[in-house]
């Protein structure tokens, strides 16, 4: 039984890893940004942290406190939900100014919400550093993970500390791997589809459109 669990938990959460959520779909749009195939792995790597961050509050019960905490939880909620709508309003925005700008062709990278701003190409650590630190609050902020590692991790782990941590990180190294994969075939696609700037910015319209769908669900109808 000791042999079977590693690979029950493995194949569970490959396939849990591998349904489209918020985080697929904010690397997705990173990728088709631009800025360099960096920018996409370094999302790839806070949705990872986010993931991490979450272990860590099972492991220590801080996430059972919050979900039973209503003020707390709603907290977490309508900020998670605020934070969806924003990416997801900021990727229109920019996609529509970027139709609209006279010579436009792929959409430049920016490192600003919304702004429209781009960043410094003397200082690439910052649309990295951007990229990292959304991905983390796409994680963090979303309730619907929180809940999730409640149910799913015990099942596997039980309530061991050490089992806690070690499936959680597990789970961590999965979805950097796919997501990791996603970024570097989304920078790969759009490097074929620079004489294609429309569908760049379909797709990134699409992400956008999807990004605004999840905060809205989240916003609406919470997590049962």
């Amino acid at each position: 039984m000791a042999v079977d669990l590693p690979l029950t938990f493995l194949l569970a959460a490959g396939a849990l890893v591998l349904a489209p959520g918020p985080d697929t779909f904010y690397v997705l749009d990173r990728g088709l940004r631009g800025g360099g195939r960096g920018v996409g792995l370094a999302a790839a790597a806070g949705i990872a942290t986010g993931i991490l961050v979450h272990t860590a509050g099972v492991t220590l019960g801080l996430s059972a406190l919050l979900r039973t905490s209503p003020s707390a939880y709603s907290v977490l909620r309508y900020a998670g939900a605020a934070y969806l709508l924003l990416l997801g309003g900021a990727t229109l925005r920019q996609v529509v100014r970027g139709r609209s700008a006279p010579g436009s062709s792929v959409p430049r990278d920016t490192d600003g919400i919304g702004d429209g701003s781009s960043a410094d190409p003397a200082s690439p650590g910052s649309g990295l550093r951007s990229a990292y630190l959304r991905g983390v609050g796409v994680n963090v902020l979303n309730p619907k993970v929180l809940v999730f590692f409640l149910a799913f991790l015990p099942q596997f782990a039980g309530l061991d500390v050490i089992d806690l941590a070690a499936h959680g990180g597990w789970y961590a190294v999965l979805t950097m791997a796919y997501l990791g994969v996603v970024a570097l075939s989304t920078h790969r696609a759009r490097e074929l589809l620079t004489a294609r700037p429309r569908l760049v910015d379909g797709l990134r319209g699409l992400s956008g459109v999807v990004l605004l769908g999840f905060g809205a669900e989240l916003l609406l109808f919470g997590v049962p």
